[in-house]
């Protein structure tokens, strides 16, 4: 497929970064580009019976899975009680099944590329970060880092990503953004409006907010951005709104109470979704009730959520309103799983989103390059949120990406039940991109 396919813009609602170095603080969490903070000296440790990160030259990405599981680390899935899904799942399962048929058709590398979406500078891409798309066949990108060039410049940005991706037959590359409103507003200048902070977002008529969303997405669409990893569905309590950083800090929240969260991530996801542009709900299941920030903080740990939480009313929304992804946190939900953190989670992804919420979409990481999960080497990482049942994991440092990718391909040929798991996500991904215009299933 060239990259001439025409994109599918609009649909029904309901139907569902090389070198950034010290520059990158992380993306999904924070959402703002900044001096990398020194290391921590206080908050270090790994979650509960974690092993110390296997030595980085380790070319499979750390120890096994057997050895991980009893470690406690992010390779070693934990127990998955089902739930009852949502009663407005999204209908990703048909779609996946289908593509499961084009995935059979795709090399290994090409493949475990799907799975990974790399980082590269909004300003203009580099010759490494060029070199680090091609070279893991990543098949989705994001643009990290603040432009205030306009459109035009982003159309340009784009269309040097678009080029140095490797693209199956039939398969093109997702570029994604950042586009929240506020102080998490990726692109900006002529051509994309100034977006309101989700705090003021919340003022705004469920109505109002929604179209007011399909113009902020048409604007992306017209750059050549394909997904808004938003809306942010975190509830940060009144009681923590003076020291919750990662949400109240930045006034990314819709506010304190649940319900009326879960009406403007509705609105919002639906008005994204008029405009063709896919989206990504955040954080699951939730860093409203935590202080330390995960791209900064290498420890972060909610004592407080339960599996059944009030404050998850948002994520379910947004899956009844037909989002594409649901990003989890890196968080260590003590009263969830104790063991680990969310994102290598099989009781948070597999359980919780699959069973509990029925999602059937894409389950994405957050930065899987930031400070809360710096314990584990690379391959690590992306080997244990594969492996919990993750989908697409975020590569906020392109220098990690290549390492990523060898691990997840070379993971999936010593075992068959691991390369099982990478073509159902493989599958997830194409059913995403089929139904945004950029897949052919």
């Amino acid at each position: 497929m060239s990259s001439s396919m025409p994109v599918r813009r609009r649909l029904r609602p309901g139907l569902t970064a090389l070198v950034l170095g010290p520059l990158l603080v992380g993306l999904g969490s924070c959402g703002v580009l900044g001096a990398a903070p020194a290391p921590s000296t206080s908050s270090a440790a790994a979650p509960t019976g974690a092993s110390p990160a296997a030595p980085s030259s380790s070319p499979a990405g750390g120890p096994s899975a057997s050895a991980s599981a009893s470690a406690g680390g992010p390779a070693g899935p934990a127990s998955t009680p089902s739930g009852t899904p949502s009663s407005g799942a999204t209908p990703a399962g048909d779609a996946a099944g289908r593509c499961a048929a084009l995935v059979r058709r795709l090399t290994p590398e090409e493949r475990v590329g799907q799975l990974l979406m790399v980082a590269v500078t909004s300003t203009g891409m580099t010759a490494e970060q060029a070199a680090a798309v091609g070279r893991t066949q990543a098949g989705s990108v994001i643009l990290l880092g603040n432009s205030t060039a306009g459109l035009k410049a982003v159309q340009g940005v784009v269309a040097d990503v678009r080029a140095a991706a490797v693209r199956p037959q039939r398969v093109n590359v997702l570029l994604a953004a950042d586009q929240e409103g506020g102080l998490v507003q990726r692109l900006a200048g002529e051509g994309f409006s100034d977006i309101p902070s989700a705090q003021q977002q919340a003022r705004l008529s469920d109505e109002e907010l929604a179209s007011k969303a399909e113009t902020w997405g048409d604007q992306l669409d017209r750059a050549g951005i394909n997904a808004d990893l938003a809306p942010v569905a975190d509830v940060v309590p009144r009681e923590l709104a003076a020291v919750n950083e990662p949400i109240a800090g930045l006034r990314r929240g819709y506010g304190s109470s649940p319900s009326v969260v879960a009406a403007k991530v509705d609105a919002f996801t639906s008005g994204l979704g008029e405009a063709g542009i896919a989206t990504a709900v955040k954080h699951f299941p939730g860093i409203g009730k935590v202080r330390g920030n995960t791209d900064t903080a290498t420890r972060v740990v909610d004592t407080t959520t339960t599996r059944r939480d009030p404050g998850l009313a948002g994520f379910r929304a947004a899956v009844d309103a037909g989002v594409d992804m649901v990003m989890v946190s890196s968080v260590v939900y003590t009263k969830i799983d104790r063991a680990r953190q969310a994102a290598f989670s099989a009781t948070v992804v597999d359980g919780m989103i699959r069973g509990d919420l029925g999602f059937d979409g894409v389950v994405i990481s957050d930065d899987l390059a930031a400070a809360a999960v710096q314990d584990f080497t690379p391959g690590r990482r992306v080997v244990g949120f594969v492996r919990a049942g993750g989908d697409l994991a975020i590569v906020g440092d392109p220098t990690e990406a290549t390492t990523m990718a060898q691990a997840l391909v070379e993971r999936a040929a010593a075992d068959p039940a691991f390369a099982t798991r990478v073509d159902e996500s493989a599958a997830r991904v194409l059913a995403l991109k089929d139904r945004r215009g950029l897949a052919d299933c």
